[in-house]
């Protein structure tokens, strides 16, 4: 009897399938439309995590595949595909390049592996040994103080004053403070040390599975809200080297009230 292909192939061969969708669909696939919730989702959308869905269900059957577009309210299972068919929606609705494809398996609660495909950058990252980019600048030295840090943030679109505060106080104590929308792309930064850290508000489980499987394999810290390692349902996820994401949660997570609508 064969043996099973790994995961790691299984994921990048579902990937491939949804990039290879993404490539030949028109522009109405960007079209957007409002969910109930008042996030934006698109034709492409729906179909990537139909693509890769059946893939996955068909090359690993028996594991669970939970994506953005069809997961219900509940928790996700222990073990399963965790999948954002497309991370950064309305950077990809106005064809801006910084949005990226999220495939995650999750064992236990806790991401295993992740592949993370930005296909308008004509990038892809993942899980397991690294091959050297080719002319690629080296990674900027790892940095342990926030003043000296650049620091990705996602889901600032709450509204929530006290929010605003504590994004506010680490604009001014941060080297610098990027916005790029999209959660995966914000942790792969870390993974890949564009960024030396992350903060991530109201993350849902497909939102930072991969990059968090990423960060994790890179050797970096990926902390929720109460200090420990990060785990789904967490309101809050700072990643980055242990000493520098320590220091910016308690910058950002002192003090901030957490009820109320994932931010937008």
């Amino acid at each position: 009897m064969s043996q099973p292909p790994p995961l790691l192939a299984v994921a990048e061969e579902a990937v491939d399938a949804g990039i290879a969708y993404l490539a030949g669909a028109g522009r109405e696939a960007a079209a957007r439309r409002l969910k109930p919730s008042g996030e934006e989702v698109t034709a492409a959308d729906v179909e990537v995590e139909r693509v890769i869905s059946r893939t996955l269900r068909r090359r690993s059957p028996g594991i669970p595949v939970v994506g953005e577009e069809s997961a219900g309210d509940g928790p996700a299972p222990s073990r399963c595909w965790l999948l954002d068919p497309i991370d950064g929606t309305m950077n990809f609705t106005r064809g801006a390049p910084f949005y990226a494809v999220s495939l995650a398996y999750v064992e236990a609660g806790r991401p295993r592996l992740g592949v993370v495909d930005a296909p308008a950058l004509g990038r892809r990252w993942r899980t397991g040994p690294r091959s050297a980019r080719p002319g690629g600048p080296a990674a900027a030295p790892r940095v342990q103080e926030v003043h000296e840090a650049v620091v990705g943030i996602t889901g600032t679109g709450s509204g929530d004053a006290r929010l605003g505060e504590r994004v506010a106080l680490l604009q001014r104590a941060a080297y610098r403070v990027r916005m790029q929308g999209a959660m995966s792309l914000d942790l792969v930064g870390v993974a890949e040390g564009w960024l030396d850290a992350c903060v991530c508000l109201r993350p849902k489980p497909w939102d930072v599975a991969a990059g968090t499987a990423l960060v994790r394999d890179r050797g970096l810290a990926v902390l929720g809200a109460d200090g420990r390692d990060f785990a789904f349902g967490s309101p809050l996820l700072v990643a980055g080297d242990p000493a520098l994401a320590q220091r910016v949660l308690d910058m950002v997570g002192r003090r901030v009230h957490w009820g109320g609508e994932r931010p937008r």
